[in-house]
């Protein structure tokens, strides 16, 4: 059960003072400030007036509701026998500097919080992630019910002349430039000669071949371009920070839907990782429904 109560003067955060009880454990102002200290730095570095305070106010809850999740879930491996032992955290010491972490053997908070942070793991695995099976069933229905997320996507093969700003010109001049060259197309032009001979980008010397590309790669005015068009057609000149783009469709390859075997180690992580939110956030509410929480503001 959570409990909210008044504090007179929870603005003044000059002197230190119990903003929560989770049971028969306390949380200080001073433990929240510490557990929060890098997002108030970030905020106060990139926010002004009302928005900042809204923002100071929300990282000040979210770091409460943390450690009273924290210590809930601390409470819960004592209660279940969940134990780390010293060294196992030196042995997870050694990991992480190995991985390149800084870490800091002196600092015996800085040691609790590594050894708390097992304990975490250890007893969410023992409580929630042991518990998880991802059956065959389950992943079929996800399949069926998601098919498109796992299609590949389309595919295009491409020719382009790329007509890139010069430094002397304005945009309405580069733009000309491209437009003479979409003329000439129009008016009976190989599209291989003419990005040989005016197109700036690396592929001319092929004709203006830019081979295979997947949906998705190119930028969106391209992208919005092809989106209707046959193999055969080209586009009218089309302007990106690069600078104006004509396009030809080559081959278009439409997205291939993959199945279910082809996907299924997939989707059983994706399962897996879902339930295993849905069953962490089950647990937790189990936790603070059984707790006795006080809040004093």
């Amino acid at each position: 059960m959570v409990f909210i109560s008044a504090v007179p003067g929870f603005a003044a955060r000059m002197h230190d003072r119990i903003v929560a009880v989770v049971n028969s454990e306390v949380i200080t102002l001073s433990e929240v400030l510490d557990e929060i200290q890098p997002d108030l730095d970030r905020i106060r570095e990139q926010f002004q007036g009302e928005e900042r305070q809204r923002r100071l106010q929300l990282a000040h809850h979210i770091g409460l509701t943390r450690m009273i999740e924290r210590k809930l879930q601390l409470q819960q491996a004592k209660t279940k026998g969940v134990e780390v032992a010293d060294a196992e955290v030196r042995l997870s010491l050694a990991e992480m500097k190995k991985q390149g972490e800084k870490v800091d053997e002196s600092n015996p908070r800085y040691l609790q919080a590594v050894k708390e942070q097992l304990i975490l793991m250890r007893v969410v695995e023992r409580e929630v992630r042991s518990g998880i099976t991802v059956g065959d069933t389950e992943m079929r229905r996800y399949f069926k019910e998601h098919e498109s997320r796992f299609a590949l996507p389309e595919e295009y093969t491409l020719s382009q002349i790329l007509i890139r700003p010069r430094s002397f010109e304005t945009p309405e001049e580069t733009r000309a430039r491209a437009e003479k060259v979409l003329a000439a197309l129009k008016a009976g032009g190989k599209f291989e000669e003419l990005a040989l001979q005016y197109s700036d980008g690396e592929n001319s010397t092929r004709g203006g071949l830019l081979g295979l590309v997947r949906q998705g790669e190119l930028h969106p005015p391209i992208e919005r371009a092809l989106a209707s068009m046959k193999p055969g057609e080209t586009t009218d000149a089309i302007e990106t920070p690069e600078g104006f783009h004509i396009i030809r469709v080559e081959e278009r390859k439409p997205r291939q839907f993959r199945p279910f075997e082809a996907v299924k180690a997939e989707i059983q992580n994706l399962v897996y990782a879902q339930k295993n939110e849905d069953f962490y956030q089950s647990w937790i509410a189990d936790l603070k429904n059984k707790a006795y929480i006080e809040i004093k503001f």
